[in-house]
């Protein structure tokens, strides 16, 4: 399964995973025009440099997509490219919808008979956590990952997130139901579960005081917010405490602290980040 499969790349290669986030300024700072030919040059470049040095890159799609159908073309090469630089994907779609949309939305992204089709991609389920049962569903069938939005870093996220019912917050609903659907897909089965979460890097003790465990889902934790947000090993300790992050559980995603270094600075950067997330105290 996808979670076994994750934890075996994060053990060979460390906690790190590289956001792809084709920037105006990266571009430019590469030496490369804000086109889609681009954005297909820097991402190429950058899966080309991170072999072997990471477990995984997450391309984030918008920044492809804002280019058209070239721009998604070159989404797709770097998809393609990935797989055969033996990096895992963490496609960064974050979509959330209901019914057959959600299906196809499903068959795009996780469908191996797909040129867009990922490792693994982020959803959002505050359309109603029974929305994504079709990504669920195809993830389990093809041995691919679904990231669920549960407790992000950004300001506006709050008010949907920590809001209560029935005594919860719905980001502690969201961590009960994503344990929930790792242990009905895994059965008797052993290991991590195939489905996580997307937890912000930054967000401190939120979820304690929330008074849930992000960890305790089963599955991986997509912990963006490494680097130029300001999180680092104490960070994230303070967010996930030391079990999770021993386990190699937390998948901790940096883009421009890696990205700035430049095409031909990136794996030693990666290297790097990877070292300072692992050191011994």
């Amino acid at each position: 399964m996808f979670g076994t499969r994750l934890a075996a790349a994060m053990d060979e290669h460390g906690p790190l995973c590289v956001g792809i986030d084709p920037h105006e300024h990266l571009l430019a700072s590469w030496g490369l025009p804000a086109s889609a030919a681009g954005v297909r040059e820097f991402a190429l470049r950058a899966v080309s440099e991170l072999k072997g040095s990471v477990a995984a890159v997450k391309p984030q799609s918008a920044f492809f997509e804002q280019y058209g159908s070239a721009g998604v073309a070159a989404l797709e090469e770097t998809l393609a490219a990935a797989r055969g630089a033996g990096l895992l994907t963490v496609l960064d779609v974050k979509r959330g919808d209901i019914g057959s949309t959600m299906g196809a939305y499903a068959k795009a992204y996780l469908d191996p008979a797909s040129a867009l089709a990922a490792d693994s991609i982020t959803v959002s389920p505050y359309l109603g956590f029974g929305t994504l049962e079709p990504a669920f569903e195809l993830a389990a069938a093809h041995d691919k990952g679904v990231f669920v939005l549960a407790l992000t870093s950004n300001p506006e996220g709050a008010e949907v997130q920590h809001a209560e019912s029935d005594g919860e917050s719905v980001a502690g609903t969201i961590v009960s139901r994503v344990r929930q659907r790792n242990a009905q897909t895994l059965g008797s089965a052993e290991g991590p579960g195939p489905f996580g979460l997307v937890v912000g890097a930054t967000i401190g003790t939120a979820a304690h005081t929330l008074g849930f465990d992000p960890s305790d889902c089963g599955g991986p934790v997509l912990a963006p917010g490494v680097g130029a947000q300001g999180a680092g090993r104490d960070e994230l300790r303070a967010v996930f405490g030391d079990r999770a992050l021993a386990s190699g559980q937390v998948l901790a995603t940096a883009s421009r602290a890696v990205l700035s270094a430049g095409p031909d600075g990136l794996a030693d950067s990666a290297v790097a980040l990877n070292r300072a997330l692992t050191a011994a105290d």
